[in-house]
């Protein structure tokens, strides 16, 4: 059974319902990493973009390579006795998990905090560009 598709990427901003993912929100986040990293708000790379997208896409954070082999079944990644046969019982998935296992509450703990920490992050930022406009305007 599929899972529903809401459940894919971030959905909600301080607990409002942000529905699409737009390109102007991608801009935005994009903008707030490249802040986060010490540069301008208009110094933003490409891998800023890419970040952006993918923590508002739901995206996983590995590359495609890496993405293609984890896909792959054990067998085929490693044969520890040549020639061997087995089988393997597919554990059926749970729709109340993740592809990591974790269940909803545990879901929804994690992006709570990862919400917590860009915010954080955000407001230090604009924290330390405040001081630096006053510092530069002088007493």
């Amino acid at each position: 059974m599929d899972k529903n598709p809401v459940n894919r990427g971030i959905i909600s901003e301080n607990f409002s319902g942000i529905g699409a993912v737009t390109r102007d929100m991608v801009h935005a986040r994009a903008r707030e990493l490249a802040m986060i990293s010490g540069r301008a708000a208009h110094e933003v790379s490409q891998a800023d973009y890419e970040q952006a997208k993918r923590e508002l896409t739901g995206e996983s954070d590995m590359d495609r390579q890496d993405e293609i082999l984890e896909s792959l079944p054990e067998s085929k990644r490693w044969d520890p006795v040549p020639g061997s046969e087995g089988t393997m019982v597919p554990e059926p998935p749970s729709e109340d998990e993740d592809d990591e296992g974790r269940n909803e509450s545990a879901q929804l703990v994690e992006e709570g905090v990862q919400e917590a920490e860009h915010d954080l992050m955000v407001q230090a930022e604009n924290l330390a560009e405040d001081d630096e406009n006053r510092e530069s305007r002088g007493p």
